[in-house]
């Protein structure tokens, strides 16, 4: 015959330490929602505006058989040695663009100096400096970025070597590792965001917020 069986449950901050962290185990097992890092792409969109990248895309096929355009962005983390994130884009003199990083970022001093290494290089090369970046290979980091870097001269003069400023790396360097430190500072974005979203505290706010209920030692009820 059918038996009715109490089970009495308890909410996140009704029971003891021990099972809470339990609770949280348990919910940090989903991780963090889909499409997590859409905030940070989205500011990372804004930064490359502002520094004068313009993003490459790829289609994405949505319900209905539309697409939208993709931003080339890319990222793996975060446990392992290679891990790290890359884009793909196109790279041009902005005007304005280290004023305008502070601006949009005034306590970001690494997207301070990386605005004003760019800016420099393009001082030095009359504004005619270009880069275009494209990835490489199946893993995701800055060292995966190749960095093809040009200048627009009806001279067809070559990038610059500041003598003065440079002593063994060339314009071409300079703009490569710049674009590959924007990378690394993105990486280092995403890091943070997953670290936040995964934390504590943010753990115990989602389960308070959906309501879930748990026995006594901390096992999902329901």
């Amino acid at each position: 015959m059918p038996e009715v069986i109490c089970t009495t449950v308890y909410q996140f901050h009704e029971f003891s330490d021990a099972a809470k962290e339990k609770a949280r185990s348990w919910y940090r097992e989903f991780g963090p929602h889909d499409d997590w890092w859409d905030a940070v792409y989205e500011d990372f969109e804004r930064v490359c505006e502002i520094l004068g990248i313009r993003l490459k895309t790829t289609p994405v096929r949505l319900m209905g058989r539309s697409t939208r355009a993709k931003p080339c962005i890319w990222f793996s983390g975060f446990w392992s040695q290679g891990d790290g994130a890359c884009f793909e884009g196109y790279w041009s003199h902005a005007k304005g663009g280290a004023m305008r990083i502070r601006d949009y970022a005034p306590t970001d001093a690494m997207l301070q100096g990386l605005a004003d290494r760019l800016q420099a290089i393009q001082r030095r090369n009359f504004y005619q400096v270009a880069a275009e970046v494209s990835h490489r290979g199946r893993y995701y980091h800055e060292y995966t970025m190749s960095v093809d870097v040009t200048r627009d001269s009806p001279t067809w003069q070559s990038p610059t070597e500041d003598a003065e400023e440079i002593v063994t790396e060339d314009a071409e360097e300079i703009v490569t590792e710049a674009l590959r430190d924007l990378a690394r500072w993105l990486y280092r974005q995403l890091e943070a965001e997953y670290d936040h979203l995964t934390s504590d505290a943010a753990i115990e706010e989602g389960i308070i917020a959906n309501a879930y209920t748990f026995t006594e030692g901390g096992r999902r009820f329901g």
